[in-house]
């Protein structure tokens, strides 16, 4: 599996499935992009577990996408993290009201 892959399976929302094919990547990645991989994994378990109905893992895996994904903004690796950085802040403040029906998140 790939980024790309990973990107790819987040547009179609088969979020379970992003999460492993952008895990895949990660466990292969140079320590430099670790840290972005491992981001957009927290961001697809965070959208799993909103749709699942579990609000605090949802509000747990949002906070760990924002501490890994910060640093690699405005992009990285053709992806627009600033963009992906504002669709998290926005689904965190509706966990945070105890709406777990998200937007897709566009990648």
């Amino acid at each position: 599996m790939s980024l790309e892959r990973g990107l790819e399976l987040m547009r179609a929302e088969r979020w379970f499935d992003a999460h492993e094919a952008l895990e895949d990547e990660w466990r292969d990645a140079p320590q430099a992009e670790r840290d972005f991989l491992q981001g957009l994994v927290h961001v697809t378990v965070a959208w799993h577990h909103a749709a699942k109905g579990n609000q605090a893992g949802a509000s747990r895996q949002l906070e760990k996408a924002v501490r890994r994904l910060g640093p690699y903004a405005p992009t990285h690796r053709d992806v627009d993290v600033t963009r992906v950085l504002l669709q998290v802040e926005a689904a965190s403040a509706r966990v945070a009201e105890g709406l777990l029906d998200l937007l897709p998140v566009r990648v």
